[in-house]
């Protein structure tokens, strides 16, 4: 991949990153702090005793991300895909229980980051399957499965480029 498409790709998802909500945004990077052990995510985000107690419980949620990383298909058969997907929709189902993500392309640009580019083509089925568990809120639940466009749960083909962007914590804007 040369310079430009790379300096093109990584515009795209800056864009596409500024485009979710503020709490959106927030939870992205605190999210990507916790999954990908970039940082002391309570030092860093823990400005209350609940917020901590937030972080505890996505820690304890995100335990299996490296075991999803070594589960996704390589060769798309129905066995492969049954092992990935119950871990997939128990994690997904714990973010969006959360509510701070509106949307399936902030669930999308999350996970494409936590699990990577491989994932993509499974990010539907376990979007969709987590948004409709009891355990969302029926207004939230709406609106989530609203988000999932027809092109992306009928799309015929996924990128298997990699992301470029990974939003991290800046201090100013946070602090505000």
């Amino acid at each position: 991949m040369t310079l430009a498409t790379t300096a093109t790709l990584a515009i795209g998802e800056m864009r596409e990153f500024a485009s979710f909500s503020a709490a959106e945004q927030r939870y992205i990077k605190r999210s990507l702090d916790v999954g990908m052990a970039r940082c002391d995510a309570f030092r860093l985000w823990g400005n209350s005793e609940a917020e901590s107690a937030a972080i505890r419980r996505q820690y304890v949620a995100y335990q299996d991300l490296k075991a999803l990383r070594d589960l996704i298909p390589q060769e798309g058969t129905i066995g492969e895909i049954e092992r990935l997907i119950g871990k997939l929709i128990r994690v997904a189902a714990f973010d969006l229980e959360q509510g701070r993500l509106e949307s399936f392309s902030a669930f999308r640009f999350l996970y494409e980051r936590l699990l990577g580019a491989e994932v993509r083509a499974y990010l539907p089925a376990a979007f969709c399957a987590a948004a409709a568990l009891p355990m969302i809120r029926p207004e939230n639940r709406k609106v989530l499965l609203q988000s999932l466009s027809e092109a992306a749960a009928t799309a015929p083909g996924w990128s298997d480029k990699a992301p470029c962007f990974y939003p991290e914590f800046v201090e100013d804007v946070e602090a505000a």
